[in-house]
């Protein structure tokens, strides 16, 4: 975004109505209250910028990065599983998939508590493409009063070109970003065939055009609605904020009173304080708020009032800071503590559930056997007279190339293995082996006997070895 052509219109209104003429009804919380965000620049606007790219490019670059044969990422629904680069998660591993979640909320929390909602200011991706669509809108509408005069304008071919550009860019940006969350479902090299060749099957075309929609009305039209009603998050973020957590905040003892005034006037001679009530930080709020009436809820900690405060605070030839990232604490004069409680116990947990999901992941199995029992019947006398027992063992592949498994049994004394113990599989397969186990009731020292089901194999040079521990019953 750039500055606005006239950075001295120093507006009163925080929101224009439209379709709305009485101001003395208006209702910030009535989504009908259009909000038009001013552009600002400054160091806070940029960094959320280049973040935002930096998001958007990873969100639509990463479908398209090879891992071997496939993608590098690949929900794989199909077929059940997950690609992660070189690990793959099969539903029997869906733990891991519920611990990387537990872990990005325990990090939510943890950041929360010491930044404030700095991930809804910056990385959020209902922030991120809502600026994405307001850059197209002043690229097309003009700045934020050329925008406003342009809606309360009558319908003439300039404004119908405009509007239809604007929505145009708003449903090309939409349909791009649906089809690349879509390919992170269905190998994107076949989705984008498919889809322009028209083969694409029905399911597909569903949800790219409903994902197409829920974009462009949630960052075209919802925008604030969606983080001041809808987002869960704004609601409970006052459970992790204490007086130490970092928030976006007005300093009421330098500001007030507030008050206009020329560069050259002292404000002090004139009773007032640094701020000369311009409403540029209300005019750039995407949320629409006033910063100056204290910490609220709305507030997604984006920065733009800061760079707007300090914009004008430089003009003026005051102290910028006025407006800026600080604690509660530090707005009263108060000692600031980094270090506490509930800090120290986001981050220790944190820290905890991460070692565990690297060590599980670290040691995922590429093998994976269930050993189920025959319920017919517990045991059986054979032709030989032994003790037998029945088992089905499903046996599943978890690698990305085929394999060869030896199947034995431990635990019982001269045991006869009835069936394959030799056994091809392969990859990302399913066998389903019925086998029997049998042994001379001699051999038994009790009526059930523990004994283990253990499968070896040589994957990519490394041995490995799985036991299933189940139960032999005997007579």
């Amino acid at each position: 975004m750039t500055k606005e052509s006239n950075p001295k219109d120093f507006s009163k209104h925080q929101r224009i109505k439209i379709h709305q003429p009485d101001a003395s009804k208006a209702d910030r919380f009535n989504p009908r209250n259009r909000i038009y965000v001013r552009a600002i620049d400054g160091l806070w606007s940029k960094l959320r910028r280049q973040m935002g790219w930096v998001a958007m490019s990873f969100f639509l670059l990463l479908p398209w990065l090879p891992w071997g044969d496939r993608q590098a990422v690949w929900f794989d629904l199909s077929q059940q599983k997950f690609h992660v680069f070189g690990l793959t998660i099969w539903p029997q591993d869906l733990t891991l998939l519920a611990a990387l979640f537990m872990i990005a909320a325990f990090g939510l929390f943890f950041v929360t508590t010491y930044l404030g909602r700095v991930w809804c200011g910056y990385t959020c991706p209902q922030t991120v493409w809502t600026f994405i669509f307001i850059w197209f809108e002043e690229k097309f509408e003009g700045a934020r009063n050329k925008r406003i005069k342009l809606d309360q304008m009558p319908w003439s071919f300039d404004k119908l070109w405009r509007k239809t550009a604007k929505h145009t860019s708003w449903i090309v940006v939409s349909l791009l970003t649906a089809t690349t969350f879509v390919s992170y479902f269905v190998p994107s090299r076949e989705l984008y065939i498919d889809f322009i060749t028209l083969n694409a099957s029905g399911g597909i075309y569903f949800w790219i055009i409903f994902f197409t929609i829920a974009t462009y009305g949630n960052a075209g039209w919802m925008r604030e609605i969606m983080c001041i009603h809808m987002c869960p998050y704004a609601r409970f973020q006052a459970a992790m904020f204490d007086k130490n957590t970092y928030i976006v905040g007005y300093d009421s003892a330098r500001g007030e009173t507030r008050g206009p005034r020329t560069r050259k006037q002292d404000p002090k001679e004139m009773g007032l304080g640094d701020c000369i009530d311009c409403d540029l930080c209300v005019q750039v709020c995407p949320t629409g708020i006033d910063i100056r009436n204290g910490l609220q809820y709305e507030c997604i900690n984006c920065g733009a009032c800061i760079d707007a405060c300090d914009n004008t605070m430089e003009r003026m030839g005051y102290d910028k800071g006025l407006i800026s990232y600080t604690t509660e604490n530090k707005l009263e004069g108060v000692q600031q503590k980094v270090l506490r409680p509930k800090l120290i116990g986001y981050g220790v947990v944190l820290t905890i559930m991460v070692m565990l999901f690297i060590y599980a992941s670290a040691t995922i199995a590429p093998v994976r056997m269930d050993v189920i029992r025959d319920r017919n019947s517990l045991f059986r006398e054979n032709n030989q007279g032994n003790t037998e027992n029945t088992f089905t063992l499903k046996i599943l592949n978890k690698t990305e190339q085929p394999q060869e498994y030896e199947l034995s049994v431990e635990g019982l004394t001269n045991a006869q293995w009835i069936g394959p113990q030799h056994v091809s599989i392969e990859a990302g397969e399913v066998l389903t082996l019925p086998v029997s186990i049998a042994v001379d009731p001699i051999e038994l020292k009790r009526t059930i006997t523990k004994i283990d089901i253990k499968i070896t194999a040589e994957i990519d040079g490394n041995p490995v070895e799985i036991k299933q521990e189940t139960r032999f019953f005997g007579g």
